[in-house]
């Protein structure tokens, strides 16, 4: 009965996680394109919107380093997990918060002077999050785990109890010596 209940636990457990596998491996497959098209996307925002020079100052020498090596780093922080690469697809944490911090560095391009300098603050803090989010689900991946593991399907299973040798059974010998009366 107990097993029976457990096999359906996993069973309904991984129909959950299939369900999104879509929308979490597209990100996957974006995480790296995105380190060149946020960028470029900031560069034509510029032309597009007549930002003026000092933004275009802004987006020459910061902003378009900055995403690209900010993206870069968080793209390899993100494929450096093993269930990441197993599976091919970012946790929903990942989708989360690259979708934020994707569409503030969208809404830069915009420059839009009512709201641009609140939603780079926003931007770089979100950034910021996001790399400490990446660096805490890396962390947490790389520590053992004894009580629970999961398959490649992403089932999750108890692993079997290793096995102990058990000691040989030894020979035990008692010396003892025998007490030598004193000679009067």
């Amino acid at each position: 009965m107990l097993r029976a209940t457990f096999e359906r636990a996993l069973v309904e457990r991984g129909r959950r996680s299939i369900e999104g596998m879509w929308l979490r491996r597209a990100f996957f497959g974006w995480l790296l394109p995105a380190a060149f098209v946020l960028p470029l996307w900031l560069l034509v925002g510029w032309a597009i919107f007549n930002a003026g020079g000092w933004a275009f100052l802004w987006v020459l020498f910061l902003a378009i380093p900055g995403v690209l090596v900010w993206q870069l780093l968080l793209t390899l922080l993100v494929r450096a997990r093993g269930t990441v690469r197993a599976h091919r697809a970012v946790s929903w944490w990942d989708v989360l918060g690259f979708a934020v911090w994707h569409a503030l560095v969208i809404s830069l391009g915009f420059f839009a002077e009512n709201w641009w300098a609140p939603a780079m603050v926003v931007a770089i803090l979100v950034g910021v999050g996001l790399f400490w989010l990446e660096l805490w689900q890396l962390w947490s991946e790389a520590r053992p785990s004894r009580l629970l593991m999961q398959a490649s399907s992403g089932a999750a299973y108890l692993p079997p109890p290793a096995e102990r040798a058990e000691p040989a059974e030894r020979d035990v010998y008692i010396v003892t010596e025998k007490q030598s009366r004193p000679s009067s």
